[in-house]
């Protein structure tokens, strides 16, 4: 089967669970349905719509201390796999990252100054601020929220969970 995301009470992205887990959750009214496929689950006395997104009734305290290490593998998952300069798609391989403000002036590796770019978009920047190249980012880049990026990265997630997520 399938898998459910699960909501916070304020509708930010907590977990990926079951669709087992979901229905107990479910069951025992700890969550609600938000978002639903076409298929019916059916027992004997009763029928559920198969959850895609569930939304907990009550909030839950996240640890906000926890920091996702920038790596290449978080900032393309952050990024979608996406050049943040030409919008392109050409694959992991031929992906690069790049700092916004250059390390040789500065520029520190942390979220807010790393983005995914294609190798041709890079070369072109070079050693230069996207200003002084004449390009200009899709997206700027920030720290992202890291359930989402750790939940979503490497799974295809269904297209009914992406109103939830943090772009």
């Amino acid at each position: 089967m399938h898998s459910v995301l699960v909501l916070n009470a304020t509708y930010e992205p907590l977990n990926v669970v079951s669709v087992r887990r979901a229905v107990l959750l479910l069951l025992k009214e700890k969550a609600e349905v938000v978002e639903a496929a076409d298929a019916w689950l059916r027992s004997e006395g009763m029928v559920l719509p198969v959850p895609l997104v569930i939304r907990l009734v009550y909030y839950v305290r996240i640890p906000r201390h926890f920091s996702l290490p920038v790596s290449r593998r978080t900032v393309m998952a952050r990024d979608h796999y996406t050049c943040q300069y030409c919008q392109s798609q050409p694959g992991k391989a031929y992906l690069t990252i790049d700092h916004v403000v250059p390390r040789s002036r500065g520029g520190a590796t942390q979220w807010e100054n790393v983005v995914t770019a294609c190798g041709i978009c890079n070369r072109r920047k070079g050693d230069r601020t996207p200003e002084e190249a004449g390009m200009s980012l899709v997206r700027p880049p920030r720290r992202p929220r890291y359930l989402a990026l750790t939940l979503l990265e490497g799974s295809s997630a269904p297209e009914a969970w992406n109103k939830y997520m943090y772009f």
